[in-house]
């Protein structure tokens, strides 16, 4: 059994964890900023070890400041290859636990609920799915997995087509909730043939927690865990704080650059990578559950988590907020716990909290900003 995945079974997940499933988002919606570039550097009296990998669906790069070589690679290899294992273990279209659970779901009725035990991992990572379902009022909803795959979203390629609105609303009207799976112990009932799980919401958020807590088992604890854009700070790069990018949602290049500090996470959804147009119209792969429609009133969400779990959260918090739009995302960021966001809706209007404002510097030309309270 492998170091991390030997961990994380030792673990006992806390209110932020969530699961390693197929990355949704697979962008590189954030920009990592760094003064030196390679697999090993030595250049400017540093120690930079720097790996990439293509796992999620998205790229991954591991960045590891100031320890030895060989250390760093060993580190190194072993996250990217307990990424791999997880990915491959809980895809949510492919052969293996996840894909057997939603084959299950399918056969239930109200009238003759399955009833299954779960492997142990997947006990808290249901649950906590669950609580962060129910904190986001139901906009994030790993229960809809049907209506991603009617879409399209669920494959690595899809086309520019839309799908039969009564088929759309059917699904709707199935309304499959986090909430209809009730957990007893080991043993878990659900009895909605549309439930289908897709929990690759948070599948990156929760993969840079357990990189980051494993690796600081290692004694590494200067580090920067990218995951498709998903990033999660260790320590320092020598004196200075690490530095990311945001990507800005209509032009190639960055919106604004800040620094990301120890144990901080950035996240970002947004419409420009997972989507298709038909008549001129965007269609992106952040579903509006209650709809059944793609959220179309905001082009991209940015947060800020930090936190013991600060991954989760942060990968988890931007879909809501993005599918809340421009009249609700305070609203909900606020019961959500997240008081870093910057928002940028269909129109190009950006607004920023108070809290992050002060943190980004703009590239030129510099959007006109709308400073708001938490």
């Amino acid at each position: 059994m492998s170091d991390l995945v030997a961990w994380a079974k030792r673990s006992v997940p806390n209110k932020h964890t969530g699961c390693w499933a197929r990355c949704a988002l697979p962008n590189l919606r954030l920009i990592l900023v760094a003064l030196c570039a390679g697999v090993f550097l030595t250049g400017c009296g540093e120690r930079i070890h720097k790996q990439q990998s293509y796992v999620f669906g998205t790229l991954v790069e591991i960045t590891i400041y100031g320890e030895e070589r060989d250390k760093a690679r060993r580190v190194t290899d072993q996250v990217l290859r307990d990424f791999d294992e997880m990915h491959q273990t809980l895809h949510a279209w492919q052969p293996g636990s996840l894909e057997r659970l939603n084959g299950l779901f399918a056969l239930a009725t109200q009238q003759a609920p399955i009833r299954i035990a779960l492997p142990p991992g997947l006990i808290p990572i249901l649950t906590d799915a669950a609580r962060l379902s129910e904190a986001s009022e139901g906009l994030f909803n790993p229960a809809i997995g049907n209506l991603v795959r009617l879409w399209g979203f669920h494959s690595g390629s899809f086309e520019p087509r839309l799908p039969d609105p009564k088929e759309v609303a059917r699904l709707v009207q199935g309304n499959p909730r986090m909430s209809e799976l009730k957990i007893t112990g080991v043993m878990l009932e659900a009895g909605n043939p549309a439930l289908r799980l897709d929990l690759g919401g948070y599948a990156k958020g929760y993969a840079l927690d357990l990189a980051a807590a494993y690796l600081k088992s290692q004694g590494v604890n200067n580090a920067l865990i990218n995951i498709g854009g998903n990033i999660l700070a260790l320590g320092k790069k020598g004196s200075q704080a690490w530095k990311v990018g945001i990507q800005h949602p209509r032009r190639a290049g960055a919106l604004a650059m800040l620094e990301l500090h120890d144990g901080e996470a950035i996240g970002t959804s947004g419409d420009y990578q997972r989507f298709f147009e038909v008549n001129g119209k965007r269609y992106c792969h952040l579903i509006d559950p209650r709809s059944g429609w793609p959220a179309d009133q905001t082009q991209a969400v940015t947060v800020i988590a930090r936190g013991a779990h600060a991954g989760t959260l942060s990968d988890v918090a931007s879909k809501p907020l993005f599918i809340a739009g421009p009249d609700d995302w305070r609203r909900l960021a606020g019961k959500m716990g997240i008081g870093e966001v910057l928002f940028i809706a269909a129109d190009g209007g950006v607004s920023a909290t108070r809290a992050l404002s002060g943190r980004l510097i703009w590239e030129k030309p510099a959007p006109a900003v709308k400073v708001v309270e938490e």
